[in-house]
């Protein structure tokens, strides 16, 4: 979550607040943050944000930074620093963030994480449990066995990385273990937003890269969402309705072949306008789903009356 900025490089509040808000108003009803975006400031404007009724509109995700947990009880602290931050009593969908072998193994397995999070489910200070994860498929597979307590995942993935992290074959696996799965990353950092000349030349005409690269997500069932940060309301306003008319199964068979055309020949270097290696980031605000209902964007996943997130239901 990249907040806009004044010219003095201090977070422009007012202009944040305002962008998610249009996002909420516009149908958003999914919005990530984390303890270390913006030095931790990510969480206070978010929580300015969500008053005036626009709590009750969202789902709110929010992340355990496990790399500063070094003793007994720390979990609990930040929990209860990030609940005062968001100026709200619950967490709806909360994460272990960043995960990796090492951090799993010292952290999560260290400080009994999963059983903690199960404790603050029953204190009502959050509802769902998941994960974030950073490292290869076989680390994410062992992740993903260790308890049946998972509700979902945060994964990496686009049309360039099929087999990066946890991959396409990581997104299948959560999905038939019944997790939700948040994509984060569907644009590469902005670079599928602003393709090369050639790259672009594989793509056929009609919809914008950002387009493509949001459909190829959408397309498939097993995605419950993605995160899409905006840093402009013109922004807001373009994904938004990219996302009203997005449905599994949307993508026609020549569209997926042009996307691995492209993927091909990404990977042979040409990510950038001038033909360089170096990915340029778009400027984020916040994350939020793109998944249509009948209006505006909804988050698939569907809950039992216990409180227990299941397999993604289709809208």
């Amino acid at each position: 979550m990249r907040l806009p900025l004044t010219d003095d490089g201090a977070v422009d509040e007012e202009e944040a607040v305002r962008i998610l808000r249009a996002g909420i108003d516009g149908g958003v009803n999914y919005v990530d943050t984390a303890y270390p975006y913006h030095g931790g400031f990510s969480e206070t404007v978010v929580g300015k944000a969500l008053q005036d009724g626009y709590r009750e509109k969202v789902w709110l995700a929010d992340k355990c930074p496990v790399w500063l947990l070094e003793e007994e009880g720390d979990f609990e602290k930040f929990l209860d620093e990030q609940l005062q931050k968001l100026q709200t009593d619950h967490i709806d969908f909360y994460l272990l963030h960043a995960l990796n072998r090492k951090r799993f193994e010292e952290k999560v397995k260290k400080f009994s994480l999963i059983e903690r999070m199960e404790e603050a489910r029953k204190q009502g200070k959050i509802k769902f449990i998941g994960f974030s994860f950073h490292d290869t498929l076989d680390v994410f597979e062992d992740i993903l066995q260790y308890t049946d307590q998972w509700d979902f995942c945060q994964i990496q993935y686009n049309y360039i990385n099929l087999d990066y992290q946890a991959g396409q074959k990581g997104l299948k696996m959560a999905a038939d273990r019944g997790l939700g799965v948040v994509i984060m990353e569907p644009l590469l950092g902005g670079s599928l937003a602003r393709l090369s000349e050639h790259v672009a030349a594989c793509l056929p005409e009609g919809k914008t890269p950002v387009e493509y690269a949001f459909d190829f997500l959408w397309d498939q069932p097993e995605v419950s969402l993605l995160l899409s940060g905006m840093g402009a309301m013109d922004q807001v306003k373009e994904n938004l309705s990219y996302g009203d008319r997005c449905d599994v199964g949307m993508m026609t068979q020549k569209e997926k072949q042009s996307l691995l055309r492209a993927k091909e020949i990404f990977d042979q270097g040409n990510l950038c306008p001038d033909g360089s290696r170096q990915l340029h980031s778009l400027p984020l605000l916040y994350a939020l789903p793109l998944r249509p209902g009948h209006s505006g964007v909804s988050c698939r996943l569907e809950y039992d009356s216990s409180g227990r997130g299941r397999r993604q239901k289709g809208l």
